[in-house]
């Protein structure tokens, strides 16, 4: 491999379809899953805006929720032929039990996508799959099916956090764990195992002498107030916004246990981050896969964050102006949450459209150099627009008090559009002297040449909460 090449990657896109497209058999050493736990609930990103102007935006990330469509009798259709009998026989026995329902879509999504990260697994490689009692127990199962129940090592019960507010209102036991299931591939082989410790209370002494200088060995309860949620810790600096985060502390006690400097460790449902972050700082080789352009961006943001120096690539983006277009085609929701983060904005209304006025994003600028001004995005996938757009987005921005709108379309603006425009007028800037257009038209094409809006001193990262940096630049010199 090439010394400039780096080696860690970052891909977009459907894990079974990259873990089939792009990761080779038995070439990886550790795995951490976070996937989605069939919650049935939405889950939304919090986005901050800059000095307290407007309001946290929400948009959402995923709707945990499966049903039993075609795409499910796919996957189940794939486990079947994938020639791994047990875990089939397991998953036709849930099917026979369960009826064709939304856990069972659940199930088999989940199983061809365990049978191929066995696949990739090194002999001597471990997998902790980290879930929930809503189908942890079938999960297990599966588990066994596709590893075989000889391969499984441990469950760790991870504490989330202490009990307060909306959990203790429950009818119920309050419920405040998490599960994650220890497997490795191959029990025969000499698997990665570096046993870890925490240190003595102060004044320890064990009867009898002889206390190990190491500390206590940790068992499979893990409540340390150091890995607790961060999403449960106002005051914690890791909080990123995102609902499913998870402390890096929790992921650098599992990379650390069970893979060695230099390793590779892949997240297949990589989310925020934690898993590559953890990675990263761990100095070990990493591959995080995601399906959504709110996690791939925010991953990049926090890994320049905290590790300036960090290289790595980003696959499955649009580089050139056909894959753009390709994307917009595919799905318009992705394509403009990309064409948002693209441009430096902060996304705005999710997937609901109507009463925003079709505003996809939020710029924060500074015309005086202090003072926090809004610009509203308006972002069109589609093959042909109008002056009604236009106007559209002109009456958001007198509506929300905007200083400036930002219209970015995939189709060539029309005359009448561009007067429509014209006509908004200009606004001045005492910090560059200058004037801007109030309402400016880009292209997909001009962004894909480079342009951007022209506005005075936006800030790129005004809507991520910026990981801390860190003082150690981890693998920076692993490429």
């Amino acid at each position: 491999m090439g010394t400039n090449r780096p080696t860690n990657h970052l891909y977009y896109g459907d894990n079974l379809d990259v873990l089939r497209r792009e990761i080779a058999d038995a070439s990886v050493d550790l795995i951490y899953l976070d996937p989605p736990f069939n919650s049935n609930a939405s889950y939304n990103i919090l986005f901050r805006a800059p000095d307290g102007a407007g309001t946290a935006a929400q948009v959402e990330a995923f709707h945990d929720s499966w049903h039993w469509n075609d795409a499910a009798a796919d996957a189940f259709d794939q486990v079947a032929r994938s020639g791994h009998a047990d875990a089939f026989q397991l998953l036709d026995s849930l099917r026979r039990f369960l009826g064709e329902n939304d856990m069972l879509a659940y199930l088999a999504m989940m199983t061809i996508r365990l049978i191929e990260l066995r696949r990739v697994l090194k002999p001597s490689g471990s997998l902790y799959l980290h879930c929930d009692p809503t189908a942890g127990h079938y999960l297990k199962l599966l588990l066994d099916g596709v590893f075989a129940p000889r391969a499984f090592r441990r469950e760790i019960v991870w504490r989330s956090g202490w009990v307060s507010g909306f959990k203790t209102r429950t009818a119920n036991w309050v419920r405040n764990h998490d599960t994650i299931f220890y497997y490795v591939r191959d029990p025969a082989a000499d698997w990665t195992f570096n046993k870890q410790y925490v240190a003595h209370a102060a004044g320890y002494e064990r009867r009898g002498g002889g206390a190990n200088p190491l500390g206590k060995p940790i068992d499979d309860v893990w409540d340390d107030p150091a890995l607790y949620s961060p999403n449960i810790k106002s005051f914690s600096v890791e909080k990123l916004g995102y609902p499913t985060q998870k402390p890096v502390a929790l992921l650098e006690r599992i990379i650390a246990a069970s893979s060695r400097p230099g390793d590779l460790v892949l997240d297949p449902f990589c989310g925020c981050g934690t898993a590559v972050h953890a990675a990263q700082k761990l100095a070990r080789r990493w591959t995080g896969i995601d399906v959504t352009h709110l996690a791939i961006a925010l991953i990049e943001k926090r890994l320049h964050a905290a590790f300036p120096d960090a290289r790595f690539t980003v696959e499955g983006t649009p580089r050139d102006l056909a894959s753009a277009e390709d994307l917009a085609r595919r799905d318009r929701y992705q394509f403009q949450w990309w064409v948002v983060f693209l441009i430096g904005a902060m996304p705005h209304g999710g997937r609901r459209k109507g009463a925003d006025g079709g505003v996809d994003g939020l710029l924060y600028c500074r015309p005086d150099g202090r003072t926090v001004e809004r610009a509203l995005v308006s972002v069109k996938s589609g093959e042909q627009v109008g002056v009604a757009m236009v106007r559209e987005l002109h009456a958001a921005m007198v509506r929300d008090r905007a200083i400036a709108g930002v219209f970015v379309t995939r189709a060539a603006p029309t005359e009448p559009m561009i007067r429509e425009a014209a006509a908004v007028g200009r606004f001045a800037s005492s910090a560059t002297g200058r004037s801007y257009a109030r309402l400016q038209i880009l292209t997909l094409a001009e962004l894909m040449a480079g342009k951007r809006p022209d506005l005075p001193h936006v800030d790129p990262n005004a809507a991520f909460r910026q990981a801390v940096r860190e003082d150690r630049g981890g693998q920076g010199s692993l490429l």
